[in-house]
């Protein structure tokens, strides 16, 4: 029976999917698209102030090695042999920055990596950065999600960009921020003695997470193989998305030695072997950042297709084909794939939702609305609305489109009705609504309009907020029953690669994806009250904090403030009454 069942499944695709808290192993059948097994492993971070968080390259890689063990013992348990998996594929996180020695394969710092929530500017505003106020790490200091420390390195290059302020957004589609590989890598060039020394003796190799697994898993120091994919050299803010080559001109200006940078291939092509473990020999062949890894998985291969994926934040991907759209909107332009040494590029336009899941969050650490935050979708399923209720979470600003700092989040339209519920319900709608300003966003930069929504993430696991999203939408949103589309896609990519050949990308061939699809059911005119009524709200959170009372003063002196005005006040009365009253 297990020879049946080995001869039934075919050849079969791994995936590694390396995020920011987890790195995880996925066995797909490349026929069927079924996701057979998986194994995952959380990865240590460490705060050493708030804020901040470390993570180490090393333990990065062991956990990829222990995540391909377990799979494989797992796969043994279901009578599936393991020789069967004929390639595998890398999804990572992206724009976190690794520099390493060639020569003994060990990290010469820890992986920094990107905030949280990009942080890009408006359509006018040449350069982003992080607030100011916030004191630089000493070197030995990594930091992951929100890394402060680059701030000045930021504000350093914008001082000397040449010709005009479109110089980096023109070749890479990128604003200059602290957001981008190029000014970590900057930082560390400028900070770590041993980044420097290692540079100058021709030791060091730089790499996004993708590079540095892929050297690693194929040898390391012992052949190794250095390269990244158009995916992620693209996020590094020194990869020119026209030529698809590192550009010497930024090079220059950011002061990076191309020596170190490594080979830019396309996202599906055969890398190298794997040199140890248990799949050793079987060849790495796929590589694409998490959020185009994610646009794959969700065959968003026609121009004017978009996926949005639900997490922290949102992360909207909308394909623009294989025309380089630059955004008015404060929207990124970035690389959605290469699919072949031979095959052409696409684009896409990325915006990003700060606080979408962060908001769930917050109702349950802060306000203690709920206990547990899959009781959100009950508490708004009770009313079925939010009773005019609007909830804008800008607790750290507005992002995209508005690009606003001085905004703070507020619920407004409260009355002695509103109850938990109310709160609720408009906690989902505001994500949608972020959604929307987004995705009318891109529909602006790119004059292609959304025929429907795909979707991914932890948060499309609640109904009530798909369903949501497409009555403010007003178009379908449509869900994959298979919610691994980021590993699928890496795995897509490595089954597909010339010489593989196990998976097929030809639109006839793959494999139709169940989907649950959520249809708008309200009518036009309600969807766009609610939206405009929404904007208001937003309109009423902006102005709240400036940046002189935000970056200085002690806000404590602020506070005794009105216990003074008190004191004072009650004396004057005390000695108005005394005198009225001629008591001496």
């Amino acid at each position: 029976m297990a020879a049946a069942k080995k001869a039934v499944l075919g050849p079969l695709v791994g995936a590694v999917d390396q995020g920011t808290s987890s790195t995880r192993f996925l066995v797909f059948n490349s026929k069927t698209a079924e996701l057979l097994s998986h194994h995952q492993v959380e990865i240590k971070q460490e705060f050493p102030r708030e804020g901040w968080v470390e993570q180490d390259p090393k333990e990065i890689l062991q956990s990829v090695y222990e995540c391909i063990e377990k799979t494989c013992e797992k796969l043994g348990q279901l009578n599936i042999d393991i020789s069967n998996i004929k390639a595998i594929g890398v999804s990572n996180q992206r724009e976190t920055t690794v520099v390493w020695d060639k020569l003994t394969g060990e990290p010469l710092y820890n992986a920094v990596a990107a905030p949280v929530s990009p942080v890009s500017p408006g359509p006018s505003d040449p350069v982003a950065v992080v607030p100011s106020g916030s004191s630089v790490p000493a070197a030995g200091t990594s930091s992951v999600w929100l890394d402060l420390r680059t701030q000045s390195t930021v504000e350093n290059l914008s001082k000397r960009i040449p010709g005009n302020n479109n110089f980096v957004k023109s070749k890479t589609g990128l604003p200059l921020s602290t957001y981008f590989s190029a000014v970590k890598l900057r930082w560390l060039l400028d900070n770590v003695r041993k980044v420097q020394r290692a540079v100058e003796e021709d030791r060091a190799l730089f790499g996004t997470i993708d590079s540095w697994l892929i050297w690693s898993l194929t040898g390391g120091a012992n052949g190794g193989v250095h390269c990244t994919d158009v995916t992620n050299a693209s996020r590094t803010m020194l990869f020119n998305i026209h030529s698809l080559e590192w550009d010497k001109e930024l090079c220059e200006f950011f002061e990076i030695p191309m020596k170190i940078l490594p080979n830019v291939r396309s996202s599906s092509e055969i890398y190298g072997l794997m040199k140890a473990g248990a799949l050793e020999g079987v060849p790495i062949s796929g590589c694409l950042g998490d959020q185009s890894a994610a646009l794959v998985g969700q065959m968003c291969f026609q121009d004017g297709q978009a996926k949005n994926t639900y997490g922290t934040g949102c992360f909207l991907l909308c394909n623009t084909g294989r025309k380089c759209v630059f955004s008015e909107h404060g929207l990124l332009t970035t690389v959605a794939y290469k699919l072949g040494r031979d095959k052409p590029v696409y684009y896409a336009l990325e915006g990003s939702v700060a606080i979408a899941g962060a908001v769930i969050r917050w109702l349950r650490d802060n306000l203690g609305i709920i206990q547990t935050s899959e009781e959100i979708e009950k508490l708004a399923k009770e009313v079925g609305t939010s009773y005019g209720c609007y909830f804008v979470p800008a607790f750290s600003g507005l992002y995209a489109p508005y690009w606003e700092p001085s905004a703070r989040g507020i619920i407004c339209g409260l009355t002695q009705f509103t109850n938990k519920c109310h709160i609720a319900f408009a906690a989902l709608e505001a994500v949608c609504f972020q959604t929307r300003e987004i995705l009318d966003a891109m529909n602006r930069d790119c004059g292609i309009p959304l025929s429907h929504l795909q979707v991914d993430g932890g948060m499309t696991n609640n109904k009530i907020l798909m369903q949501l999203q497409a009555d403010i939408l007003y178009i379908p949103v449509v869900k994959p029953s298979m919610p691994e589309t980021t590993a699928l896609g890496a795995a897509m990519a490595a089954g597909a690669a010339e010489g593989v050949g196990v998976w097929s990308l030809e639109p006839e061939d793959l494999s139709a994806v169940t989907m649950e699809r959520f249809e708008p059911q309200i009518n036009a005119e309600e969807s766009e009250i609610r939206y405009s009524t929404w904007k208001k709200a937003v309109m009423k959170s902006v102005g709240w904090v400036t940046t002189q009372s935000s970056e200085s003063g002690d806000p404590s002196i602020f506070c005794s403030l009105p216990l003074g005005f008190f004191i004072v006040s009650s004396m004057v009365m005390l000695i108005g009454a005394r005198y009225i009253s001629g008591i001496p």
